[in-house]
């Protein structure tokens, strides 16, 4: 078992175990043939056997390993599979729902409530369908976003989630934020758009 342990894959020549233990290649070859008989073990060629246990090494083949990693793996992705399914069926049942599409929108109060934005700077996009947003790899100073639309206008609005003070805004039209759009597309409230691509910082 010892030098089970200390074989690559615990794979051994058999030859080699009755030279290093000193005794007969009769005497290993009975043990082997019990320890295959109850599976702990498997031939690979004549003279050359492999563990396949787990316990009684410490430790379990890799195969093994990565065949338990695969079938979990494979689980997992059935469950997010299904799960993206019933989101997409929900979705579509909520825009599909002409008396739902008027409550399809979500208040500052709504974007306060959720934890993960309590420590970031939260920028809201409001935007006809097909809208293109591009967001360059970021660089040591700055962060550029790139916002363009054919079929109308773009209302981007910054939502500061902090502590509110007397007088205020809650959620203004963000300032630092430069849109792109058609020639013929309407202004966005409260923002010029440009008629040329323009850098968004």
């Amino acid at each position: 078992m010892d030098l089970v342990r200390a074989s690559p894959d615990g794979v051994l020549d058999l030859n080699e175990v009755a030279k290093r233990l000193g005794v007969r290649k009769r005497r290993v070859y009975d043990i082997t043939n019990v320890l295959d008989g109850i599976h702990l073990i498997q031939k690979i060629s004549k003279n050359v056997i492999q563990w396949i246990g787990s316990d009684l090494l410490g430790k379990i083949p890799e195969e093994r390993i990565l065949r338990e990693e695969l079938s979990d793996l494979s689980a997992m992705e059935g469950a997010l599979d299904e799960l993206l399914k019933k989101c997409a069926e929900q979705l579509y049942e909520l825009t599909d729902d002409k008396e739902n599409a008027n409550l399809a929108y979500v208040t500052y109060q709504d974007i306060r409530s959720i934890q993960a934005f309590q420590e970031q700077i939260v920028i809201a996009i409001k935007a006809p369908e097909e809208t293109r947003l591009e967001i360059p790899i970021p660089k040591e100073d700055c962060i550029e976003v790139h916002v363009k639309s054919t079929k109308g206008p773009i209302d981007v609005y910054l939502c500061e989630v902090e502590q509110e003070k007397p007088g205020d805004k809650l959620c203004e039209d963000v300032d630092s934020v430069t849109l792109e759009a058609e020639p013929s597309v309407p202004p966005a409230k409260g923002r010029s758009l440009g008629k040329e691509k323009q850098q968004t910082t």
